[in-house]
């Protein structure tokens, strides 16, 4: 491979941060700047925050709550390459597949077992 297969890459690359570093310019040109006390306080569900969120603190099960969102949509993302190229790959493709979704499954039974999708208040 040349270094000139890899020009429109960089072309494309060079225009999204052109395109973004001109858009976060101008925006901070128009936008009206008028900070007050009450318009930089924290904004919870029309209250004023109260107690360990006011700190900034959440509690651990919101984190892993998040993190096994996060895990599962990542995953989910290998299944749609999968399945376009499905026919190409054959029997072994297909089975490494079958043994990537055991897996998974096997890890969102783990976390139910233990408890992590259950949302305590």
């Amino acid at each position: 491979m040349t270094a000139m297969e890899f020009l429109p890459v960089l072309v494309m690359v060079a225009g999204v941060v052109l395109v973004a570093g001109a858009t976060l310019f101008v925006s901070s040109l128009l936008r009206p700047s008028n900070p007050y006390p009450e318009k930089n306080m924290p904004y919870e569900c029309g209250m004023d925050a109260a107690g360990e969120a006011a700190a900034g603190r959440f509690r651990v099960p919101f984190f892993i709550l998040a993190i096994l969102l996060v895990v599962f949509d990542v995953e989910t993302m290998f299944l749609f390459p999968w399945a376009v190229v499905l026919k190409d790959i054959g029997l072994v493709g297909y089975v490494e597949m079958f043994v990537f979704i055991l897996l998974l499954l096997v890890g969102f039974a783990y976390a139910w077992l233990k408890g992590a999708l259950e949302w305590e208040q």
